[in-house]
């Protein structure tokens, strides 16, 4: 059964349910209501006959009952009858009442003997249940005891109930068929969206084609699903093409050493001194081929949620603590140019990576005695970190293709060709950049910066 099926089915079944909660309960109140009607019914009749007589002063019984029926007709689904003397005497004229109680002997008999107080109670008849009032009626000067009978037939009453609640039940029947149409139509049009991200999914499990993304339309919780379930699509996206990437580029550039491995084995003859610049070489390779996996797998984790690790990141300690390490690098004039005396949220190991790759790259680019400087400053709102040198500097042409992958500059230095790519991907994961620019007195400044805030959540 299909989910708009089952939406419409339970919700008819609750309509339904709560349909016929209603008409039970209507039910049970009219007929309530009606026994509550007749109830009172009779006792009014009983009141009036009182007052009646409490005015009158008739010779007899008889003259009074007569009197009293000529006065009083009796209402609709009503009929009434006086009993002198064990006897029916008198039946008021007008229309036919539903059935002849006075014909009926065991009410007779029972009525004649209700001589002290009145006496209600049901008898039945060909026109359904009655509820009737017997009510004893004496006289001074008079011994005869006549009876008042007055008679309400229940089920003609009855029947008007059932008919009104007859009415309620098609009037729901059709109610329920009209939601029924109703809910179909509208299950559809809410189900729309969630078939469409059924489809894509399937249309991507498919053809492994990711591009694809749903149309977000309004603010409700369809659109929430599909402004999620596009989000979820970009994450694998991302996620595909870095594992792409790591594929295509370990394949790249492991190729070239392990081939140069496995040449210089095969060659490799019985001689000591041979093996020996052999095994060196394979040594290199292999230290090489390490560090390239290291910086891809870097590469491969920048587009995920657990990059960064955030916490407060003292400005003014992290350029000191670079240069402290950078020193044993090279023989260079190292430096701190100026600190910033503020804490930002941020990764400081992530950042002292960063400024570890631009030092070890300043290095490759100046020669002994050279300068290399490091710096950090609060400007704009923005954090500024840089690495200088006073080395040849970066060519304009090759200031934005040095942060791509595998790319050198064309002064060419040694490296795989991935350090800058790596801190491209700090600086953006920092929702920042980096970039490179003429620095004060000649050479090359490296600059990365990052917005300055005093909360940073990551998304997730």
């Amino acid at each position: 059964m299909s989910a708009r099926a089952r939406i419409v089915g339970w919700m008819l079944f609750l309509v339904a349910l709560a349909l016929s909660v209603s008409l039970s309960a209507t039910w049970s109140i009219l007929l309530s209501r009606l026994d509550a009607r007749v109830s009172a019914e009779l006792e009014n009749e009983t009141e009036k006959l009182r007052r009646y007589v409490a005015n009158e002063t008739p010779a007899d019984v008889k003259t009074l009952l007569d009197g009293w029926l000529s006065v009083n007709p009796p209402d609709r689904w009503e009929t009434y009858f006086t009993v002198v003397g064990g006897r029916i005497e008198s039946i008021p004229g007008g229309d036919r009442p539903p059935a002849a109680l006075d014909a009926d002997e065991n009410l007779v008999r029972t009525v004649a003997r209700v001589t002290e107080r009145p006496v209600a109670g049901w008898t039945d008849s060909t026109a359904g249940r009655v509820r009737y009032a017997a009510i004893p009626v004496q006289i001074t000067g008079d011994p005869t005891i006549g009876q008042f009978v007055v008679a309400v037939f229940y089920d003609r009453h009855r029947e008007e109930v059932v008919a009104s609640v007859q009415v309620l039940a098609i009037t729901g029947l059709a109610a329920l068929t009209l939601a029924g149409a109703a809910g179909w139509f509208v299950a559809g049009r809410v189900l729309a969206p969630i078939r469409l991200v059924r489809q894509t999914a399937e249309a991507i499990s498919d053809s492994s084609d990711l591009t694809r993304r749903l149309e977000v339309t309004g603010n409700d919780d369809v659109a929430a699903l599909a402004a999620t379930f596009n989000h979820m699509l970009d994450r694998l996206d991302q996620a595909f093409a870095a594992q792409r990437r790591f594929a295509d580029d370990a394949g790249h550039e492991l190729r070239t050493p392990i081939t140069v491995i496995r040449g210089h084995l095969e060659l490799m003859g019985d001689d000591p001194h041979d093996q020996r610049d052999t095994l060196a070489l394979v040594n290199d390779e292999l230290i090489r081929m390490n560090r390239l996996v290291d910086d891809l797998l870097t590469l491969a984790k920048a587009g995920q949620p657990n990059f960064l690790t955030l916490e407060p990141v003292e400005l003014a300690e992290l350029p000191v603590a670079v240069v402290a390490r950078a020193r044993g690098l090279a023989d260079r004039k190292w430096r701190v140019d100026e600190v910033a005396e503020e804490y930002a949220i941020a990764d400081q190991q992530r950042l002292t990576q960063a400024l570890m790759q631009l030092t070890a790259n300043a290095v490759r680019h100046t020669q002994e005695g050279d300068l290399i400087a490091v710096g950090s400053a609060v400007r704009d709102g923005h954090v500024v970190l840089w690495v200088r040198d006073s080395g040849p500097g970066v060519p304009v042409e090759d200031r934005e293709r040095i942060f791509q992958r595998f790319e050198r500059a064309r002064i060419a230095g040694e490296g795989s060709g991935l350090g800058l790519s790596i801190v491209r991907s700090i600086a953006e994961a920092h929702d920042g950049r980096v970039f490179v620019m003429d620095a004060p007195g000649g050479g090359a400044q490296f600059v990365l910066t990052f917005p300055m805030v005093a909360e940073r959540v990551e998304t997730v």
